[in-house]
Protein backbone atom coordinates (compact mmCIF):
# COMPACT_ATOMS: atom_id res chain seq x y z
CA UNK A 1 0.00 0.00 0.00
CA UNK A 2 1.29 3.44 -0.91
CA UNK A 3 2.23 5.86 1.85
CA UNK A 4 1.93 9.42 0.56
CA UNK A 5 2.78 12.61 2.43
CA UNK A 6 2.27 15.71 0.34
CA UNK A 7 2.99 19.13 1.83
CA UNK A 8 1.72 21.23 -1.06
CA UNK A 9 -0.53 20.61 -4.03
CA UNK A 10 -2.22 22.30 -6.96
CA UNK A 11 -4.70 24.09 -4.66
CA UNK A 12 -2.13 25.26 -2.12
CA UNK A 13 -3.03 28.73 -0.89
CA UNK A 14 -6.81 28.26 -1.05
CA UNK A 15 -8.75 28.42 2.19
CA UNK A 16 -12.00 26.47 2.46
CA UNK A 17 -14.50 26.71 5.32
CA UNK A 18 -16.59 23.54 5.25
CA UNK A 19 -19.84 23.58 7.22
CA UNK A 20 -21.19 20.47 5.49
CA UNK A 21 -21.83 17.01 6.90
CA UNK A 22 -22.39 13.47 5.64
CA UNK A 23 -21.15 12.89 2.05
CA UNK A 24 -21.44 15.30 -0.90
CA UNK A 25 -20.03 18.38 0.83
CA UNK A 26 -17.30 16.56 2.77
CA UNK A 27 -16.24 14.72 -0.41
CA UNK A 28 -15.95 18.04 -2.25
CA UNK A 29 -13.77 19.56 0.48
CA UNK A 30 -11.67 16.39 0.85
CA UNK A 31 -10.80 16.39 -2.84
CA UNK A 32 -9.69 20.00 -2.49
CA UNK A 33 -7.76 19.17 0.69
CA UNK A 34 -6.06 16.22 -1.03
CA UNK A 35 -4.64 18.73 -3.49
CA UNK A 36 -3.35 21.26 -1.02
CA UNK A 37 -6.25 23.50 -0.03
CA UNK A 38 -6.51 24.43 3.63
CA UNK A 39 -9.83 23.00 4.75
CA UNK A 40 -11.34 23.88 8.12
CA UNK A 41 -14.17 21.51 8.98
CA UNK A 42 -16.65 23.39 11.17
CA UNK A 43 -18.97 20.98 13.00
CA UNK A 44 -22.02 21.65 15.18
CA UNK A 45 -21.95 20.56 18.83
CA UNK A 46 -23.40 17.16 17.89
CA UNK A 47 -20.67 16.60 15.29
CA UNK A 48 -20.87 15.27 11.75
CA UNK A 49 -23.62 12.63 11.67
CA UNK A 50 -21.29 10.13 10.01
CA UNK A 51 -18.96 9.96 13.02
CA UNK A 52 -21.63 7.63 14.44
CA UNK A 53 -22.53 5.76 11.22
CA UNK A 54 -21.04 2.43 12.24
CA UNK A 55 -19.95 -0.19 12.91
CA UNK A 56 -17.20 -0.50 12.00
CA UNK A 57 -15.59 2.06 14.30
CA UNK A 58 -11.92 2.86 14.64
CA UNK A 59 -10.46 1.39 17.84
CA UNK A 60 -9.71 4.07 20.43
CA UNK A 61 -8.08 3.77 23.85
CA UNK A 62 -10.83 3.95 26.44
CA UNK A 63 -13.72 4.01 24.01
CA UNK A 64 -15.16 3.89 20.52
CA UNK A 65 -13.55 5.92 17.77
CA UNK A 66 -15.08 7.45 14.67
CA UNK A 67 -17.04 5.38 12.16
CA UNK A 68 -15.45 4.24 8.92
CA UNK A 69 -17.96 6.35 6.94
CA UNK A 70 -16.57 9.55 8.49
CA UNK A 71 -12.96 8.41 8.21
CA UNK A 72 -13.30 7.80 4.48
CA UNK A 73 -14.37 11.40 3.71
CA UNK A 74 -12.45 13.72 6.01
CA UNK A 75 -8.69 13.34 5.72
CA UNK A 76 -6.42 16.36 5.26
CA UNK A 77 -8.81 18.66 7.16
CA UNK A 78 -8.63 20.44 10.49
CA UNK A 79 -11.63 20.30 12.81
CA UNK A 80 -13.35 23.08 14.73
CA UNK A 81 -16.53 22.58 16.75
CA UNK A 82 -18.68 25.72 16.77
CA UNK A 83 -22.35 26.42 17.44
CA UNK A 84 -23.19 28.79 14.58
CA UNK A 85 -26.88 28.75 15.50
CA UNK A 86 -25.92 31.42 18.06
CA UNK A 87 -24.98 35.03 17.29
CA UNK A 88 -21.63 34.57 19.04
CA UNK A 89 -20.85 31.47 17.00
CA UNK A 90 -21.71 33.27 13.76
CA UNK A 91 -19.45 36.16 14.79
CA UNK A 92 -16.57 33.67 15.02
CA UNK A 93 -17.45 32.27 11.60
CA UNK A 94 -17.48 35.77 10.08
CA UNK A 95 -13.95 36.32 11.40
CA UNK A 96 -12.85 33.11 9.69
CA UNK A 97 -14.47 34.16 6.41
CA UNK A 98 -12.43 37.36 6.21
CA UNK A 99 -9.66 35.61 4.30
CA UNK A 100 -11.51 32.51 3.08
CA UNK A 101 -11.89 31.62 -0.59
CA UNK A 102 -14.67 29.03 -0.39
CA UNK A 103 -17.58 28.29 1.92
CA UNK A 104 -19.38 24.93 1.62
CA UNK A 105 -22.65 24.12 3.39
CA UNK A 106 -25.50 21.64 3.07
CA UNK A 107 -28.03 22.84 5.60
CA UNK A 108 -31.74 22.61 4.87
CA UNK A 109 -32.77 25.35 2.46
CA UNK A 110 -33.45 28.58 4.34
CA UNK A 111 -31.30 27.78 7.38
CA UNK A 112 -28.42 30.08 6.48
CA UNK A 113 -30.88 32.85 5.57
CA UNK A 114 -32.62 32.46 8.94
CA UNK A 115 -29.22 32.87 10.62
CA UNK A 116 -28.50 36.09 8.77
CA UNK A 117 -26.03 34.44 6.38
CA UNK A 118 -27.80 34.71 3.03
CA UNK A 119 -25.24 34.70 0.25
CA UNK A 120 -26.86 37.49 -1.74
CA UNK A 121 -27.85 39.75 1.18
CA UNK A 122 -25.29 39.09 3.91
CA UNK A 123 -22.17 37.28 2.71
CA UNK A 124 -21.51 38.52 -0.81
CA UNK A 125 -21.56 42.23 0.09
CA UNK A 126 -19.21 41.65 3.03
CA UNK A 127 -16.98 39.05 1.33
CA UNK A 128 -17.19 39.88 -2.39
CA UNK A 129 -14.52 37.34 -3.41
CA UNK A 130 -16.14 34.43 -1.56
CA UNK A 131 -17.21 31.40 -3.60
CA UNK A 132 -20.24 29.94 -1.81
CA UNK A 133 -21.08 26.29 -2.55
CA UNK A 134 -24.56 25.29 -1.43
CA UNK A 135 -25.52 21.59 -1.54
CA UNK A 136 -29.20 20.72 -1.14
CA UNK A 137 -31.58 17.96 -2.11
CA UNK A 138 -33.76 19.84 -4.60
CA UNK A 139 -32.59 23.46 -4.59
CA UNK A 140 -34.53 26.49 -3.42
CA UNK A 141 -36.89 26.81 -6.39
CA UNK A 142 -39.36 24.60 -8.23
CA UNK A 143 -42.22 22.44 -6.87
CA UNK A 144 -39.83 20.49 -4.63
CA UNK A 145 -37.65 23.45 -3.66
CA UNK A 146 -36.60 23.48 -0.03
CA UNK A 147 -37.42 19.83 0.64
CA UNK A 148 -34.80 17.46 2.11
CA UNK A 149 -33.22 14.70 0.03
CA UNK A 150 -31.10 11.62 0.59
CA UNK A 151 -29.15 9.62 -1.96
CA UNK A 152 -31.41 6.57 -2.21
CA UNK A 153 -34.55 8.71 -2.46
CA UNK A 154 -32.97 10.75 -5.24
CA UNK A 155 -31.93 7.57 -7.03
CA UNK A 156 -35.61 6.67 -7.08
CA UNK A 157 -36.90 10.09 -8.11
CA UNK A 158 -34.40 10.79 -10.90
CA UNK A 159 -34.94 7.47 -12.68
CA UNK A 160 -31.60 5.91 -11.76
CA UNK A 161 -33.23 3.13 -9.79
CA UNK A 162 -35.57 2.34 -12.69
CA UNK A 163 -32.63 1.38 -14.94
CA UNK A 164 -30.85 -0.75 -12.35
CA UNK A 165 -31.88 -4.36 -11.83
CA UNK A 166 -33.67 -6.82 -14.07
CA UNK A 167 -37.28 -8.00 -14.49
CA UNK A 168 -36.87 -10.52 -11.67
CA UNK A 169 -35.70 -7.93 -9.14
CA UNK A 170 -37.55 -4.84 -10.26
CA UNK A 171 -35.98 -1.41 -9.83
CA UNK A 172 -32.99 -1.50 -7.45
CA UNK A 173 -30.87 1.01 -5.60
CA UNK A 174 -27.36 1.28 -7.03
CA UNK A 175 -24.93 -0.20 -4.51
CA UNK A 176 -22.88 2.96 -3.93
CA UNK A 177 -24.37 6.37 -2.99
CA UNK A 178 -23.88 7.45 -6.59
CA UNK A 179 -25.97 10.64 -6.36
CA UNK A 180 -24.10 11.93 -3.31
CA UNK A 181 -20.75 10.98 -4.85
CA UNK A 182 -21.51 12.64 -8.16
CA UNK A 183 -22.78 15.75 -6.41
CA UNK A 184 -19.51 16.01 -4.51
CA UNK A 185 -17.55 15.64 -7.75
CA UNK A 186 -19.70 18.18 -9.60
CA UNK A 187 -19.35 20.54 -6.63
CA UNK A 188 -15.56 20.47 -6.95
CA UNK A 189 -15.88 21.27 -10.65
CA UNK A 190 -18.30 24.12 -9.92
CA UNK A 191 -16.11 25.61 -7.21
CA UNK A 192 -12.99 25.48 -9.37
CA UNK A 193 -14.92 27.08 -12.26
CA UNK A 194 -16.02 29.90 -9.98
CA UNK A 195 -12.47 30.37 -8.69
CA UNK A 196 -11.17 30.50 -12.26
CA UNK A 197 -13.78 33.11 -13.23
CA UNK A 198 -12.83 35.13 -10.12
CA UNK A 199 -9.36 35.52 -11.61
CA UNK A 200 -10.96 37.78 -14.25
CA UNK A 201 -13.85 39.46 -12.41
CA UNK A 202 -12.47 39.61 -8.87
CA UNK A 203 -15.85 38.43 -7.64
CA UNK A 204 -17.10 35.26 -6.04
CA UNK A 205 -20.46 33.67 -6.79
CA UNK A 206 -22.96 31.05 -5.67
CA UNK A 207 -22.38 27.45 -6.76
CA UNK A 208 -25.86 25.93 -6.48
CA UNK A 209 -25.53 22.12 -6.30
CA UNK A 210 -28.51 19.81 -5.87
CA UNK A 211 -28.71 16.06 -5.55
CA UNK A 212 -31.67 16.12 -7.91
CA UNK A 213 -29.83 17.86 -10.74
CA UNK A 214 -26.75 15.68 -10.35
CA UNK A 215 -28.80 12.49 -10.25
CA UNK A 216 -30.54 13.53 -13.47
CA UNK A 217 -27.18 14.22 -15.09
CA UNK A 218 -26.22 10.54 -14.70
CA UNK A 219 -28.95 9.23 -17.01
CA UNK A 220 -26.77 8.81 -20.09
CA UNK A 221 -27.38 7.04 -22.44
CA UNK A 222 -30.90 6.28 -21.26
CA UNK A 223 -32.17 9.85 -21.42
CA UNK A 224 -30.54 10.38 -24.83
CA UNK A 225 -32.23 7.20 -26.09
CA UNK A 226 -35.59 8.34 -24.72
CA UNK A 227 -35.30 11.76 -26.33
CA UNK A 228 -34.82 10.04 -29.69
CA UNK A 229 -37.22 7.08 -29.51
CA UNK A 230 -39.71 8.05 -26.79
CA UNK A 231 -39.51 4.61 -25.17
CA UNK A 232 -39.13 4.04 -21.44
CA UNK A 233 -35.86 2.10 -20.92
CA UNK A 234 -36.46 -1.49 -19.79
CA UNK A 235 -34.67 -3.22 -16.95
CA UNK A 236 -31.72 -4.95 -18.61
CA UNK A 237 -29.69 -6.12 -15.62
CA UNK A 238 -26.05 -6.27 -16.73
CA UNK A 239 -26.92 -5.70 -20.38
CA UNK A 240 -26.37 -2.41 -22.21
CA UNK A 241 -29.22 -0.68 -24.07
CA UNK A 242 -27.02 0.26 -27.04
CA UNK A 243 -24.06 -2.13 -27.16
CA UNK A 244 -23.90 -5.93 -27.62
CA UNK A 245 -22.16 -7.89 -26.23
CA UNK A 246 -21.96 -6.06 -22.93
CA UNK A 247 -22.74 -8.51 -20.17
CA UNK A 248 -21.53 -10.75 -17.37
CA UNK A 249 -20.56 -14.34 -18.18
CA UNK A 250 -19.86 -17.34 -15.95
CA UNK A 251 -16.57 -19.20 -16.32
CA UNK A 252 -15.30 -22.43 -14.75
CA UNK A 253 -14.02 -20.58 -11.68
CA UNK A 254 -15.94 -17.31 -11.47
CA UNK A 255 -17.44 -14.54 -13.54
CA UNK A 256 -16.17 -12.00 -16.07
CA UNK A 257 -17.65 -8.85 -17.55
CA UNK A 258 -17.25 -8.21 -21.26
CA UNK A 259 -17.81 -5.05 -23.32
CA UNK A 260 -17.38 -4.96 -27.09
CA UNK A 261 -17.57 -1.44 -28.49
CA UNK A 262 -16.73 -1.90 -32.17
CA UNK A 263 -16.49 -4.47 -34.96
CA UNK A 264 -12.74 -4.90 -34.66
CA UNK A 265 -13.14 -5.91 -31.02
CA UNK A 266 -15.91 -8.34 -31.89
CA UNK A 267 -13.78 -10.02 -34.56
CA UNK A 268 -10.93 -10.37 -32.06
CA UNK A 269 -13.31 -11.71 -29.40
CA UNK A 270 -14.69 -14.55 -31.51
CA UNK A 271 -11.24 -15.35 -32.92
CA UNK A 272 -9.71 -15.79 -29.45
CA UNK A 273 -12.76 -17.76 -28.23
CA UNK A 274 -12.38 -20.14 -31.18
CA UNK A 275 -15.58 -19.22 -33.00
CA UNK A 276 -14.26 -16.90 -35.77
CA UNK A 277 -17.14 -17.77 -38.09
CA UNK A 278 -19.44 -15.52 -36.03
CA UNK A 279 -17.61 -12.43 -37.29
CA UNK A 280 -19.03 -12.99 -40.78
CA UNK A 281 -22.44 -14.20 -39.67
CA UNK A 282 -25.00 -11.55 -40.75
CA UNK A 283 -26.82 -12.02 -37.44
CA UNK A 284 -23.76 -10.75 -35.55
CA UNK A 285 -21.59 -8.83 -38.01
CA UNK A 286 -22.77 -5.37 -36.87
CA UNK A 287 -23.78 -3.95 -33.52
CA UNK A 288 -27.33 -3.35 -34.84
CA UNK A 289 -27.59 -7.01 -35.83
CA UNK A 290 -26.18 -8.13 -32.49
CA UNK A 291 -28.78 -6.03 -30.66
CA UNK A 292 -31.52 -7.75 -32.64
CA UNK A 293 -30.04 -11.20 -31.91
CA UNK A 294 -28.79 -10.53 -28.39
CA UNK A 295 -30.25 -13.67 -26.80
CA UNK A 296 -28.74 -16.06 -29.34
CA UNK A 297 -25.33 -14.43 -29.19
CA UNK A 298 -25.40 -14.47 -25.40
CA UNK A 299 -26.15 -18.20 -25.48
CA UNK A 300 -23.21 -18.90 -27.81
CA UNK A 301 -20.76 -16.78 -25.83
CA UNK A 302 -21.95 -18.26 -22.52
CA UNK A 303 -21.03 -21.73 -23.76
CA UNK A 304 -17.52 -20.58 -24.70
CA UNK A 305 -16.88 -18.80 -21.41
CA UNK A 306 -18.16 -21.74 -19.35
CA UNK A 307 -15.21 -23.77 -20.65
CA UNK A 308 -12.56 -21.18 -19.67
CA UNK A 309 -10.92 -19.90 -16.49
CA UNK A 310 -11.67 -16.27 -15.56
CA UNK A 311 -8.11 -14.99 -15.35
CA UNK A 312 -6.80 -16.86 -18.39
CA UNK A 313 -9.59 -15.75 -20.71
CA UNK A 314 -9.48 -12.18 -19.38
CA UNK A 315 -5.74 -11.86 -19.94
CA UNK A 316 -5.97 -13.38 -23.43
CA UNK A 317 -8.76 -11.06 -24.49
CA UNK A 318 -7.24 -7.96 -22.90
CA UNK A 319 -3.99 -8.60 -24.73
CA UNK A 320 -6.06 -8.85 -27.91
CA UNK A 321 -7.61 -5.44 -27.24
CA UNK A 322 -10.98 -6.69 -26.02
CA UNK A 323 -12.29 -4.98 -22.82
CA UNK A 324 -12.98 -7.67 -20.22
CA UNK A 325 -12.23 -8.30 -16.58
CA UNK A 326 -12.99 -10.70 -13.75
CA UNK A 327 -15.82 -9.76 -11.40
CA UNK A 328 -13.98 -9.06 -8.15
CA UNK A 329 -15.05 -8.51 -4.57
CA UNK A 330 -14.09 -5.32 -2.72
CA UNK A 331 -11.35 -7.18 -0.85
CA UNK A 332 -9.92 -8.54 -4.10
CA UNK A 333 -10.04 -5.17 -5.86
CA UNK A 334 -8.31 -3.40 -2.96
CA UNK A 335 -5.60 -6.06 -2.84
CA UNK A 336 -5.07 -6.11 -6.60
CA UNK A 337 -1.52 -5.41 -7.72
CA UNK A 338 -2.69 -2.68 -10.07
CA UNK A 339 -4.53 -0.90 -7.23
CA UNK A 340 -1.29 -0.82 -5.30
CA UNK A 341 0.77 0.36 -8.25
CA UNK A 342 -1.66 3.24 -8.86
CA UNK A 343 -1.57 4.31 -5.17
CA UNK A 344 -5.30 3.75 -4.90
CA UNK A 345 -4.87 2.33 -1.41
CA UNK A 346 -2.92 4.53 1.01
CA UNK A 347 -1.96 4.11 4.63
CA UNK A 348 -0.29 5.92 7.49
CA UNK A 349 0.06 4.04 10.74
CA UNK A 350 -3.33 2.49 11.45
CA UNK A 351 -5.05 4.69 8.87
CA UNK A 352 -5.99 3.13 5.52
CA UNK A 353 -8.04 4.74 2.80
CA UNK A 354 -8.67 5.01 -0.91
CA UNK A 355 -6.14 7.20 -2.68
CA UNK A 356 -6.91 10.13 -4.93
CA UNK A 357 -7.68 9.23 -8.56
CA UNK A 358 -6.47 12.66 -9.74
CA UNK A 359 -2.83 12.19 -10.71
CA UNK A 360 -0.93 15.43 -11.41
CA UNK A 361 2.68 15.16 -12.57
CA UNK A 362 4.21 18.16 -10.76
CA UNK A 363 1.82 18.69 -7.87
CA UNK A 364 0.43 15.30 -6.91
CA UNK A 365 -2.24 15.16 -4.26
CA UNK A 366 -2.22 12.76 -1.36
CA UNK A 367 -2.32 12.23 2.36
CA UNK A 368 -1.02 15.05 4.53
CA UNK A 369 -2.79 14.13 7.76
CA UNK A 370 -5.43 11.70 8.92
CA UNK A 371 -9.08 12.62 9.60
CA UNK A 372 -9.37 14.91 12.63
CA UNK A 373 -11.09 13.99 15.86
CA UNK A 374 -14.04 16.10 16.94
CA UNK A 375 -12.94 19.65 17.84
CA UNK A 376 -9.32 18.51 17.55
CA UNK A 377 -7.99 21.84 16.25
CA UNK A 378 -10.46 24.33 17.71
CA UNK A 379 -8.06 26.34 19.85
CA UNK A 380 -5.32 26.43 17.22
CA UNK A 381 -7.72 27.59 14.51
CA UNK A 382 -9.23 30.33 16.66
CA UNK A 383 -5.79 31.54 17.76
CA UNK A 384 -4.83 31.86 14.10
CA UNK A 385 -7.88 34.08 13.62
CA UNK A 386 -7.01 36.49 16.41
CA UNK A 387 -8.77 34.95 19.41
CA UNK A 388 -6.70 35.02 22.60
CA UNK A 389 -6.93 32.50 25.43
CA UNK A 390 -9.48 34.57 27.36
CA UNK A 391 -11.77 34.91 24.34
CA UNK A 392 -11.55 31.18 23.64
CA UNK A 393 -12.36 30.33 27.24
CA UNK A 394 -15.38 32.65 27.13
CA UNK A 395 -16.69 30.81 24.10
CA UNK A 396 -16.22 27.54 25.96
CA UNK A 397 -18.05 28.87 29.00
CA UNK A 398 -20.96 29.93 26.80
CA UNK A 399 -21.14 26.44 25.26
CA UNK A 400 -20.40 27.82 21.79
CA UNK A 401 -17.07 26.02 21.49
CA UNK A 402 -17.71 22.44 22.69
CA UNK A 403 -14.80 20.12 23.34
CA UNK A 404 -16.87 16.93 23.14
CA UNK A 405 -19.82 15.85 21.00
CA UNK A 406 -23.20 16.34 22.60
Amino acid sequence: MAVINVQEGALHGLKVIDLSRVLAGPLCSMIMADHGAEVIKVEPPQGDDTRRWGPPFAPEPGGRGDASYYIGLNRNKRALALDISTPQGRAVLFEMLENADVLIENFKTGTMEAWGMSFEIDLSPRFPRLVYCRVTGFGATGPLGGLPGYDAVLQAMTGLMSINGDPSTGAMRIGTPIVDLSTGLYAVIGVLMALQERQHSGKGQLVDMTLYDCGMSLLHPHAANFFLNGKRPPLLGNKHPNVVPCDKFSTRDGEVFLVVGNESQFRKLVEILGIPELAGDPRFSTNKARLENRDLLTQLLSQCFSERDSLDVSVALLKGGVPIGPVMGIDEALAAEHSQSRSMVIESGNFKALGTPIKLSRTPGGLRHTPPKFAQDSEQILAEHGFNAAAIQKLRDLGILPAEMR
